[in-house]
């Protein structure tokens, strides 16, 4: 008997043929800001003029929606379901499969949610899908690149050795897939030092930028005005902008 193949695989390429650019937003550590990084990289790039999506794929604790500030806004059921559009992006959750419970799933179920939840959304046409990737490179990570044919990858880290130990351990694992990596932003930085430069200098990899450890980002959580005018976000704004990996036409 030949390998049974799942039909929601060629539907997945279908949703994502309109999309020019998927961008995969991934980190070591929890932690290390890649929520933050993936939600605020979405807006700006909204705010830039562009069409943009945002996928929370994060089933450890998928937190978009409350950087967002998002409650009581549901996507639309039609011949699969259409993401809301909030504050000028396209909004896709897991959180709308798991509820605000922790995520009752395991092994296989969690392929299962994320398989469904990319084979009934319809995006559209987009200039940008950003995802916020599953942590770390367990099998919920591999099973997204490979449904996910033309993911580019955006990398978090913060510059503790713990944290860049396991972003070099994907930084390899991607090489190794041949998946583009646009680049590593370091974030949380506190003070001078060369560390993420330097192991980042060992595999090749661009560092885009980094932001400081902002003390008030807490406070602008669920506001999307405030958070768009925090330190972070202007810094966040910045790196995108003199970035040419991101390949950016100013609209």
């Amino acid at each position: 008997m030949g390998m049974v193949i799942d039909p929601r695989l060629n539907i997945i390429d279908k949703r994502l043929y309109s999309i020019k650019r998927l961008i995969g937003v991934s980190g070591g550590k929890g932690g290390v800001g890649k929520s933050l990084i993936a939600t605020v990289l979405a807006l700006t790039l909204s705010r830039l003029g562009y069409h943009v999506g945002l996928l929370d794929l994060d089933l450890s604790a998928p937190s978009a929606h409350v950087i967002l500030g998002i409650e009581s806004v549901y996507p639309k059921e039609e011949k699969g379901i259409v993401p809301p559009v909030v504050h000028g992006i396209e909004f896709m959750s897991i959180v709308y499969f798991t509820g605000d419970g922790p995520a009752p799933f395991r092994g296989i179920d969690i392929s299962n949610a994320m398989l469904e939840l990319l084979a009934i959304t319809r995006w559209g046409s987009l200039d940008f899908l950003i995802v916020d990737m599953p942590p770390g490179i367990g099998d919920a990570m591999m099973d997204v690149i490979r449904w996910m044919k033309r993911v580019e990858f955006l990398i978090v880290t913060t510059p503790s050795k713990v944290a860049l130990e396991t972003v070099k351990k994907v930084i390899k694992l991607l090489t190794e897939l041949k998946f583009p990596i646009i680049g590593v932003i370091e974030n949380m930085k506190i003070r001078e030092s060369s560390l993420v430069k330097d192991e980042l200098k060992k595999v090749a990899v661009p560092i885009l930028g980094e932001i400081g450890f902002d003390m008030k980002i807490e406070d602008s959580i669920g506001d999307v005005n405030k958070l768009l005018e925090s330190c972070f976000a202007v810094e966040m704004r910045e790196i995108v902008l003199k970035s040419p990996e991101f390949k950016l036409q100013l609209k």
